[in-house]
């Protein structure tokens, strides 16, 4: 490695952490966006062979927002074909949350919630939204890497923040408040409590499976409190003799994984509107939990 590649290297790694989460919340996939920003690390140094990168960060994120938009749409494409309902995948980490310097570290993640509802917007609107509002970018730069012009690329954020309001929380909840609420349930969940789970529940909340079409699923989205009281109940009474369940982080956020065998078998995040449970997303899909 020459002077010039360590020097670009130390850069790099600097500002990779922030490259992921961006190219992470375009594609909804740790994998995709990892392999993303290796890519760009490779088309940097090249980059710099030619002509010296001044800004390496401002360089990379118009680089990695490019591919990571050319992927999305691809992705969507093979997603169409997905068997049963696509999820994001999920960052696992296995920290208590109890420790405030780790509370600082994972709240630096994009929000699992968050990613879900990112899922209804289009590639251009999702890729406009994250630039700009998420991360942001001023309008003309946004317009830049993604090929439109400044007028364009406002109506797409403009349609992208009507499409996230109406997914998102209208009640805003501390990571206290979420914190409690999943053990809460969880508990009551373990010591068989139906009454205690029926009112932690949302009447419209929506239970989402993504199986990936190699394990058990459902295969569509389950809605109602009633309904999802009851399959999550099912799941309990047939898998908790061979599972232990235990609190994760998913994304900085309290969670539920099951553990079977020594590997994580499946994770259950909750999305709080408020004190209710308006969302239970079970990721399940190999492909997408962490390694044993």
């Amino acid at each position: 490695m020459t002077d010039r590649q360590g020097e670009l290297a130390a850069v790099y790694d600097a500002v990779r952490p922030r490259l992921i989460r961006i190219a992470y919340a375009i594609l909804g996939s740790h994998a995709e966006a990892e392999d993303v920003v290796a890519d760009c690390w490779i088309r940097l140094v090249e980059s710099d062979r030619k002509e010296s990168v001044a800004d390496v960060e401002a360089w990379s994120t118009v680089v990695v927002s490019r591919a990571a938009l050319d992927t999305l749409r691809s992705a969507r494409r093979r997603r169409e074909e997905y068997v049963g309902p696509w999820l994001p995948e999920p960052v696992v980490t296995h920290a208590t949350l109890d420790d405030p310097a780790d509370r600082v570290t994972l709240d630096d993640q994009v929000s699992y919630a968050l990613l879900v509802v990112l899922e209804t917007l289009s590639p251009a609107e999702r890729t406009v939204w994250v630039l700009h509002d998420l991360f942001g970018m001023p309008f003309p730069e946004v317009a830049e890497t993604v090929g439109r012009t400044p007028a364009a690329v406002r109506q797409l954020a403009t349609r992208a923040r009507a499409h996230v309001a109406a997914g998102a929380p209208r009640v805003t909840v501390t990571a206290a408040q979420h914190d409690s609420a999943v053990r809460g349930f969880l508990s009551a969940a373990l010591e068989g409590d139906m009454a205690a789970c029926l009112a932690a529940l949302d009447p419209d909340v929506v239970l989402t499976s993504d199986g990936g079409g190699k394990v058990s699923a459902a295969r569509r989205p389950i809605v109602g409190a009633d309904k999802v009281m009851r399959f999550l109940f099912g799941i309990l009474a047939t898998r908790v003799a061979a599972n232990e369940l235990t609190p994760i982080a998913v994304n900085g956020r309290l969670a539920v994984a099951a553990v079977r065998d020594g590997r994580v078998d499946s994770v259950i995040s909750l999305t709080l509107d408020g004190d209710r449970i308006t969302r239970v997303d079970i990721v399940r899909a190999p492909d997408k939990l962490p390694a044993p």
